[in-house]
Parts: C-alpha cells; structure tokens; sequence
C-alpha cells in the first residue's frame, strides 16, 4: 500500500541509478520509490533534474510548502488518467450554471452537517446546542440560494458560528477568538491553517489518481495557478479530517509551548510542532471505519478517493451525487 512521505529538514533529493535517496545535514536516507503515494517538503528540498524525471516516470507529486507551512506549489506529474469526455463532462457542469450551483450546493450542506455531527459529538453545554440549532437553521436556507456568491457567504457564516462553538470546547490558550489566516494569530490560527494546507495537498494527491481535472471546480472560482476543485472537495473533510486531528491534538494536551515558534500576533508550528501534526495526521488517514454501504473497512484516506470516484460517476450521469456524511 502506498504512503504519503513528509520532509520536516532542509536538505537534497536525488537519484543514485533506480534508487532515491534524501540527504541533510545529519540524515542520508533511501526512500522505497514503489511505495511512495506524494512527498510533502515542509524545508528548503533541492531536486537534480533526474529526480525531477523520475518522479514523473512514478507519478510521485511533491507538494512544497513554505517555512510557515503554507502551501506554494506542486511539481505535479505527466496526467496519464484523464479522460477527453470526463473532461468535457466535468467543463459541462460548470458551464451550466444551474449544475454548477447544484454542486456549490452539495459541499457546502455536505460540509454543514459534518460540522454538526462533530459537534453534537462533544456538546457539554446549552451554548453549543444553541449554536447547533443556528447552523441547522442555516443549512435549511441552502436550497433557497441562487447564488454561488451567496452560496459562499452562507459557508462563510455557518463556519463563524462552527468556531463559537470550537472555542467552547478547547482550553483558553487555544480559542481561536476570530479566524486570522496570513499570518495565523494565535495557536489555534496556526494549527487551522497548517491542517488546511494538509487536507488540500492530500486532496490534490488523490485527485491524480482520478480522471478528474483538478482546476474545474464550481464552489470556489477555478482561478488560474489553482487547483481548485481540492478546495471544494476539502470543505466537506475539514471537520471529519483536520478538525478532528486539530482537536485530538489539543485536548489530549498532545502539543506544549515547544511546539509553536513567533509571537502573539504571528505565531507558527515550529518543527516539533509539525512533527506532531503530521504523525497524528498520517495515523488519521490509515485508520479504518466500516463503511455502511461498501461493508467493508476503509481508512479516512480512500473515503476521499471514493469521494471522487462519485463525483466522476456524476459528471458521467451514471449517479447523483451524495456528499460524504459522517456516520460515525
């Protein structure tokens, strides 16, 4: 089974006849090309050309990130997947307003009652349940929009109330108070920004391994320079993957004061920090759930890829699609 691998440290790829190897200062290390599914650079990673060429040949993308973990770009391979008609289907649907804000529609309800799931999970008191039956009077006014504009200020809206209610459940040094992105604020800023960046590039991966076009999207503007269809599918993973992480790791005290470098106002993961993320968030994407309609155990990793594979049957007009909502 392939796996994603992760690049904390500053240091070279490069490739010694069939092999890869990773060197820095302290490290020198062969990676098992044939197992590879993405490699994440979160340091300053230097690449020969032949690696370039190999990973190509692998279909291996390697995402980067900057030192205060925002993604920057993606050395994304040759697409040896895509389909002429999936494409033409796909642009169909975003032509056609009306499909297109079909779409819209189903991540953002998609998103909203994931965000509701996790938390009447962990509801501890009235103001929660308040703030549930407001993002639930929310998710009802979806099928009155016309407007993807619209569309997105109501995800913009119901997201604001999803934080109130976050910050009742964390501890004091961790409410995110109000959602600062560049640079993050404080802690909780930090870690929400850093998990997005993660769901999006793992997104971007699995939608490689599909006919899909990842530039098409219909939530979000398909901009040029972005891939942006992984932002509409990640609105729907945010709470069952990121937030999840993101929580786990703040209420089980997993992080410290190591853990975050900069100051009040503009502050980061350091490298332990990331470390941590990224361990608890590899370990998320392996765990397996018993999916109510495969029955049978899939880990949160393929829930994405069978996500696409919905979205292309819609796209083909084999089946409508259903957002992914969380069951367990």
């Amino acid at each position: 089974m392939k796996k994603e691998f992760y690049i904390v440290k500053n240091g070279i790829l490069y490739r010694k006849e069939n092999t890869l190897y990773f060197h820095c200062k302290d490290v020198k290390r062969a990676l098992p090309v044939e197992r590879i599914n993405a490699i994440y650079a979160y340091g300053n990673l230097s690449l020969s050309g032949g690696v370039v060429l190999f990973l190509g040949k692998k279909g291996i993308p390697v995402h980067f990130f900057d030192h205060y973990g925002w993604y920057k770009s993606t050395l994304y391979p040759r697409e040896t997947l895509l389909s002429g008609d999936m494409i033409i289907k796909q642009a169909a649907h975003y032509l056609s307003y009306p499909k297109r804000l079909k779409l819209a529609k189903k991540f953002v309800r998609g998103s909203a009652f994931n965000i509701i799931k996790i938390l009447k999970s962990r509801r501890k008191d009235s103001i929660i349940g308040d703030i549930i039956s407001k993002i639930e009077e929310e998710t009802k006014k979806i099928q009155e929009i016309l407007e993807i504009k619209k569309i997105m200020g109501l995800e913009g809206s119901i997201r604001n109330k999803y934080y109130l209610a976050i910050d009742q459940i964390v501890p004091k040094e961790f409410k995110i108070v109000k959602r600062e992105r560049r640079p993050p604020t404080n802690r909780m800023n930090a870690l929400i920004s850093f998990g997005n960046s993660l769901l999006y590039t793992t997104i971007l991966s699995e939608i490689y391994n599909t006919q899909l076009n990842p530039t098409i999207s219909y939530l979000h503007e398909p901009f040029e320079r972005r891939f942006s269809l992984a932002l509409d599918v990640s609105e729907i993973f945010k709470p069952i993957l990121s937030d999840r992480v993101i929580l786990t790791l703040v209420n089980k005290k997993i992080l410290n004061d190591k853990d975050f470098e900069g100051k009040i106002g503009n502050l980061l993961l350091s490298e332990t920090g990331k470390r941590k993320f990224i361990e608890l968030w590899d370990q998320k994407l392996k765990t397996r759930i018993k999916h109510k309609e495969l029955k049978r155990n899939v880990s949160y990793k393929r829930l994405i890829r069978l996500e696409l594979y919905k979205l292309c049957k819609h796209f083909l007009g084999e089946l409508e699609y259903k957002p992914l909502i969380s069951w367990w």
